[in-house]
C-alpha cells in the first residue's frame, strides 16, 4: 500500500512522504479545523495539517504538535487546543460524519455529484471521467 501512496503522491511531485504504523484519530484536529473555520483560516489549518501528517511525520493526537500547527496558521494556540475538545465544534464534525454515513461515505476523499460518488484517493482522470458522467463538460 505505502508503494502505491508514494508513486500516487510521485505524481503530483510530492516526494518526501512519511508513513507511521497507524492512523491518527484525526477528530481532534478536525475540530480544530472548524475553530479555523470560524476564524477565517480554514485552508492554512487544511495545508499545514496535510503536511504534518504526511510530510513532517507530526502527530495529529500530540497536544504540543497541534499546538505548533495553530501557531503556523496564525490561530491563537490556546483557544486551537481549547476547540479540540469544545462540544460545540465536536458535535460539528459528528453532524458531518453522520451526513457523510448517510450519503453512504465510507472514506476520505469521497467527492459526490448528484447521487452519485467516488471514493478514494483517485488520479485526475478518474475523477474528470466521474464529473463527465454527471454531465461536466471538459475546458479547452
Amino acid at each position: 500500500m505505502h508503494a502505491r501512496l508514494r508513486e500516487f503522491a510521485r505524481e503530483f511531485g510530492i516526494t518526501d512522504m512519511t508513513f507511521r504504523e497507524r492512523s491518527p484519530n484525526t477528530r481532534r484536529a478536525l475540530a480544530i479545523a472548524e475553530y479555523a473555520r470560524d476564524q477565517g483560516k480554514l485552508e492554512p489549518w487544511r495545508k499545514l495539517a496535510m503536511d504534518a501528517h504526511w510530510r513532517r511525520g507530526m502527530d495529529l493526537e500530540n497536544d504540543p504538535d497541534l499546538r505548533a500547527l495553530a501557531i503556523e496558521a496564525g490561530l491563537d494556540p490556546d483557544a486551537a487546543l481549547a476547540a479540540s475538545s469544545d462540544e460545540t465544534y465536536l458535535a460539528r464534525i459528528d453532524r458531518r460524519r453522520q451526513e457523510a454515513e448517510a450519503l453512504g461515505v465510507t472514506g476520505i476523499p469521497t467527492f459526490v455529484i448528484g447521487d452519485s460518488g467516488v471514493g478514494g484517493c483517485q488520479p485526475y482522470d478518474v475523477l474528470a471521467r466521474f464529473a463527465e458522467s454527471a454531465g461536466a463538460a471538459r475546458r479547452e
